[in-house]
């Protein structure tokens, strides 16, 4: 009987250990996501798949309230510090990529307020 006991212990240790670890998104990724779409955020005009293949990434890998903090903090933080960024196109790139993000991608938006992504 206690043979069985340790069998199970050693079970759901080992269930533990190879259960993945959830990753926390990083603004590192964030901006590595971004960086093809600054041409577009500058001047408009067409959008690189890359870029969007970049932006449908972080919607999908940010599952969790606190990874879809991040990434709203990151992209407020990234598209203010793009020179001559265009804030009409920043807050139209989602659309343009078929992601719906419920804020605008600006500056001025309160990532505290606004945290739910959605696929088209």
């Amino acid at each position: 009987m206690a043979s069985i006991k340790v069998a199970c212990v050693v079970l759901m240790c080992m269930a533990v250990v190879a259960a993945p670890i959830a990753q926390a998104i990083t603004c590192g990724q964030v901006v590595g996501n971004l960086a093809p779409c600054i041409t577009y955020l500058r001047s408009g005009g067409a959008v690189p798949p890359s870029c969007c293949g970049g932006v449908k990434s972080l919607v999908s890998s940010a599952q969790t309230t606190a990874d879809k903090r991040t990434v709203c903090g990151c992209l407020k933080s990234a598209v203010g510090a793009i020179p001559n960024y265009n804030d009409a196109n920043a807050a139209a790139l989602p659309g343009k990529c078929g992601v719906s993000v419920p804020y605008k991608i600006s500056v001025s938006t309160n990532c505290a307020t606004y945290v739910l992504f959605s696929l088209f």
